[in-house]
């Protein structure tokens, strides 16, 4: 008897280090490569660090990283071919923060983190209509 897959939410940021100039522009593409051939649902994080209101939604920049989303078993394996084909490109050392959430309270479907934006999203807005 085996029990489901527990689905998560991850966000990663790949810091690859050791390199001859401080930019990190081809290997962030790699990543993104990583990402979109995976199959799994992903976001390229804006790299600002301010929260900013535009109308009636508050667009959070959180800097630095991506989302993924699927089942355990691939963000994880996900995660780690990104790693390997970062290293690939010739990076020596790379550091990796990773935070993932997962829930068993409920379902949650392909794209859910999407939905959780949404909610935040509209309680703002309806404060704001309130003001």
């Amino acid at each position: 008897m085996s029990s489901p897959q527990l689905y998560a939410i991850a966000d990663f940021c790949l810091i690859p280090m050791g390199l001859p100039t401080p930019s990190v522009g081809p290997e962030i593409a790699e990543v993104q490569r990583v990402l979109e051939k995976s199959g799994l649902e992903y976001t390229l994080n804006d790299i600002l660090m301010r929260p900013r209101w535009d109308g009636a939604v508050l667009t959070a920049h959180s800097g630095y990283g991506t989302n993924v989303e699927g089942p355990w078993d691939a963000v994880m394996k996900t995660i780690g071919d990104c790693h390997n084909a970062v290293h690939a490109l010739g990076t020596p050392r790379i550091a990796t923060d990773i935070r993932i959430g997962t829930r068993t309270d409920k379902s949650i479907s392909s794209g859910g983190n999407e939905g959780k934006k949404k909610r935040v999203e509209d309680i703002l807005a309806a404060q704001k209509q309130k003001q």
